[in-house]
């Protein structure tokens, strides 16, 4: 079961090999120990890269950047639930832009996840989808326009408004991630301000001149949001 706790999520996708990878999830990690009682972090990562996450950091919850429906079995290049349980991983993402399912597929890889206590993620990419994602009580609803992924332009006030509106009416339980076009730790901070359970980046830190840097000042944004906003 997900604690209710506002949090941080970094996605780094597919820019990383696998030493920047450990040093960044490091920093991540530290962080998680540092401010355990106030937030969660997860980090992502390519599956090749996730038992060592598992093995090596004990504070942040890895996270899988998809997962299909199906069971044991029949299946070549498929990443079956079982598998990512069997190591450790405690998240996944679903229904990512670069990874869309159809809604038939969605329903039945939260349902998956869900037997298996896999934290699900599930990204929306318009209100309508978010609303319609909220009635398979995902842990996680991410509300992100795919035109503005990687952009650095965040969603304005009223999408935000209106996403943390409907979702928490169409799903009390379900916590709201708002995530487009973050690239500061000022965007974070606003974020958090405006409503949001959690946020969180990928080409904001990965191609940061500094991406320890931003990660730590991303995380500690959203830890005084959440004592501002409190």
């Amino acid at each position: 079961m997900i604690k209710k706790k506002p949090f941080f999520i970094f996605n780094p996708k597919s820019y990383l090999l696998r030493k920047e990878t450990l040093e960044l999830s490091k920093v991540a990690n530290d962080l998680a120990n540092k401010y355990k009682d106030i937030i969660d972090i997860y980090v992502t990562s390519p599956n090749i890269y996730l038992k060592e996450l598992v093995d090596c950091f004990k504070y942040i919850k890895v996270s899988a950047q998809h997962i299909d429906q199906i069971e044991l079995g029949r299946g070549m290049g498929r990443v079956v639930p079982e598998t990512l349980k069997d190591i450790g991983v405690e998240a996944t993402f679903l229904n990512h832009a670069e990874h869309q399912q159809s809604i038939s597929d969605l329903s039945r890889s939260v349902k998956r996840a869900k037997q298996l206590g896999i934290i699900t993620i599930v990204c929306a990419d318009s209100i309508d989808e978010a609303r319609s994602i909220a009635t398979f009580n995902p842990d996680i609803i991410l509300c992100e326009p795919t035109e503005l992924i990687g952009t650095g332009k965040v969603s304005d006030e009223s999408y935000i408004n209106k996403t943390n509106s409907i979702i928490r009416k169409a799903n009390k339980d379900v916590l709201i991630m708002q995530a487009a076009g973050i690239s500061s730790a000022k965007d974070v901070y606003r974020t958090i301000l405006m409503g949001a359970d959690g946020t969180g980046c990928t080409s904001g830190i990965v191609k940061a001149d500094n991406p320890k840097k931003m990660l730590k000042d991303m995380v500690e944004s959203l830890v005084k949001a959440v004592k501002d906003r409190n």
